[in-house]
Parts: structure tokens; sequence; C-alpha cells
């Protein structure tokens, strides 16, 4: 069985590797660091399909080093040791490059393993990984590596990959192989910036096609479906998730809708109907608050009418309530109260609950001023009465400031007027 397109297909230079030109331009340092011949420990971070491990192969061929490949995923602590007792044979002389993919899969133990055997130079570490190497890679290992970020490769760099591809299979398969500029466009585009998947939909596409007089006709209709779902990209537990969430609750705190409803459109493509319902409500009563509140119950009815329904009907009430949250004047008055509240709670600031609002209980004989002194508001006029509610040593605190939407000025405007009466009678 051969391997797949995108294994087979390896760039003969660093100008053959498409994108990434803010690491692999002339002038840029991972460059010149490659052409020296003389490589540190790398940590290379980015989204799959982007280029990580080709350029790491790349790396290896150029060097006398023997090239040793890892997963993360697989790999064991025997697995390091057997890497590093190469070092000791003709074939390590010149030391080993160890290319291990999907760092983050490592434990502690396996990575302090790890860095055991590249702290004496024999061992040359590029590793890669498509999670922060900040919240997963041994801070050991990071302060003795070099970590470059790899990023989604643009359509029109993704492009150039696809016609190599389809260059590389023609010579292959001895055959002349045609395929229109429309759908080279759709291959580069829906791939979502992962080269391997648009390489692959190419050996796809080509494989689809029949052969006819020595020539195989690759047509757009064969592209489009063969690649209609690559383009997702999505790990619920990966930084692309919090990402995608991120940017789904950011784009409805900013009022923009468009915004919001494709990053609700990627999470209902992923299937993640959960994330988009809970982000959904928490931006209702966090983003917008007092200065809606009647959103609320409107988001909780479509939220649990999309629960119930399912995908993709769901896909309607959640479009409703998301440009609802878009359009609605926003507040963090409510907000911004409760964490002030609980950040005193939490300095210990407090003390005895006011005796009028106590339950009522029995009061000793050591109490010179028996009673709970408590003022029902319902028996005043217009229902308030002014009483010390906050304990002693609070009293002063104001915690709730009134935001600048029309709601929350009603209200202000409704008690200032209560509370000038009662002051005045």
């Amino acid at each position: 069985m051969s391997s797949p397109l995108a294994d087979r297909l390896r760039p003969e230079s660093l100008d053959d590797i498409v994108g990434q030109r803010h690491l692999l331009s002339k002038d840029k340092p991972l460059r010149k660091i490659i052409e020296s011949g003389t490589i540190p420990n790398l940590i290379f971070y980015g989204p799959s399909g982007v280029g990580k491990t080709t350029l790491a192969n790349y790396i290896a061929r150029k060097t006398n080093k023997a090239f040793k490949k890892l997963n993360g995923t697989t790999a064991s602590t025997a697995d390091i040791k057997e890497v590093f007792a190469s070092t000791d044979t003709l074939m390590g002389i010149n030391g080993v490059l160890l290319y291990l993919d999907e760092i983050q899969y490592f434990n502690k133990k396996q990575q302090q393993t790890l860095l055991e055997y590249i702290e004496n130079g024999k061992i040359t570490l590029i590793a890669s990984t498509t999670e922060n190497p900040y919240f997963y890679v041994y801070n050991a290992i990071l302060s003795r590596s070099t970590v470059f970020e790899f990023k989604s490769v643009e359509p029109h760099e993704v492009e150039k990959a696809v016609l190599r591809a389809v260059d590389f299979l023609s010579e292959e398969q001895g055959c002349e192989i045609e395929i229109d500029d429309n759908s080279v466009s759709h291959i580069a585009t829906a791939c979502g910036g992962d080269v391997r998947k648009a390489i692959n939909a190419v050996e796809l596409s080509v494989l689809a096609s029949p052969l006819k007089d020595g020539k195989r006709v690759v047509g757009y209709s064969t592209v489009d479906e063969l690649t209609q779902k690559s383009a997702m990209k999505y790990d619920r537990d990966g930084d692309e998730h919090y990402d995608i969430v991120s940017a789904y609750q950011k784009s409805m705190r900013g009022s923009d809708p468009d915004a919001a409803i494709h990053y609700l459109a990627r999470l209902l493509e992923a299937g993640d109907l959960p994330s988009a319902c809970r982000r959904l409500m928490v931006c209702a009563s966090e983003d917008v608050g007092l200065a809606y509140p009647q959103l609320l119950p409107i988001v909780n009815a479509c939220v649990e009418m999309a629960m119930k329904v399912g995908l993709p009907e769901a896909r309607i009430p959640l479009a409703d309530a998301v440009i609802m949250v878009c359009n609605a004047p926003k507040s963090i008055s409510g907000i911004m109260a409760i964490d002030k509240a609980i950040a005193d709670v939490k300095a210990g600031k407090g003390g005895p609950i006011p005796r009028q609002l106590q339950n009522k209980h029995y009061d000793g004989e050591d109490n010179p001023n028996k009673g709970q002194f408590y003022k029902y508001p319902h028996s005043y006029p217009n229902h308030y009465v002014e009483q010390q509610y906050l304990p002693d040593a609070l009293k002063d605190v104001s915690y709730y400031e009134y935001g600048d939407n029309k709601n929350e000025q009603s209200f202000k405007a409704y008690w200032d007027r209560i509370k000038n009466d009662n002051e005045s009678s």
C-alpha cells in the first residue's frame, strides 16, 4: 500500500514549502538557522497540515544526523531510551535528530526523560504540537528550545501545492491530468488552510476521475463532493475549540451579528450544540444584562427549543437569539457589582448581619436594647423606607453603579425620585 500523496510529495528546497513566509522568507531567522546547518532544539506550534512535519523532514535530509521519528500519542519512555542508545552507534556518530510529533501527549515524566537526553547535545529535538506549548510542554524543555508558530496557509499559497500535486500525479501515473481553475481554487479554499488536506483531496479527485484515452479530466462536481467538509477543523479539547467559542462570544459582545452568526455556524457544523447554547446564555446575562433584562427569558426559551429539537433545526432559534443578543443594548453593571462583592467576601470583609435583618432570635438578658427593629418597606409610602442593610464594616460601600443605558437610567430616575421624596417627608 502506497503512502498518501502528501507524504510522497516532499519539497526539494525551502522555497517549495507553501505558506509560512513569516518563518521561511530569505531574511527570516528560522531560514537562516536551517541554512547554517547548526540546528538547535526547536518546537513547531500550529494547526495540523501547515508544514510542521514537512519542514522537519526537510531539515533531517539536510543534516548529517541520524533521523528518528516518534509520535507522542504512541511513543513510550522505552522508545526515547532506544533513540538515545542509537547515539552510540556508527549511524549516530554525528548525533541524532529526533522529530517528536504531538509532544503535548507526553506526560511530565516522559518529558523529563526526554530532557535528560537532549541536555548532553547528542540528541537534537524538533517537536511539533497543535496546542499552545506554553501550556503543555515542560518548562525545562521550553527553556532549552526555540518556539516557532506556524499559521494556516492562505488559499493563494495552497493553490501552488495543489498544482504541484497535480503535476506530480501526472508524472507518477504517466498520463495527462486536466483540472480547471475553479476546481483548483475550490480545493485551496475548502481545505481551511490545511495543505495536507488539499493535497490528499487532489489525490482522491484524481482517483475518482476515469482514465480515457490516456487522460484524466477532474470535474468540479467530483472535487466539490470530495472536499465539502474538509475545511472543518475542530477539536473540542483543543485550541481551535476555545478560539471559536471565544470569537463567538466576543462577536456578540461587540454587537457584530455577521461575525457571531459565522462562529455559530462553525460550532453547529462541528456538532457542538452545547457550547453554542452555553456561550449564548452567558453572553445574554453577562454582556446584555440589565440593559435589556427581558432578553434573558427569550434566550433561555430559544436554547431550550434548540436542545429539544436538536440539529439541524436547532440552528433556527439559536440564530434568532444570537442576532437579538448582538442588537440588544449592553451593560456589565450587574457582573461588576457581584464581582466587587465577591472580592470583599474573599478578603474577609463583612461582619455580623445587622440586627434588623436577622431572623428573629431570642434576646438574652445581657442585651439592653431588646427587639429586632426591622422596618417593613411595604408599610411605608412607595414601598420604601431607609434602613441599614449592609454589615457595619461595609455600610458605606457601593457595589452597583447604574449603567448608561435607557433601561437602567429609568430605574435610577425612579429611585432618585422615591428616595428624595422619602428624605423630604
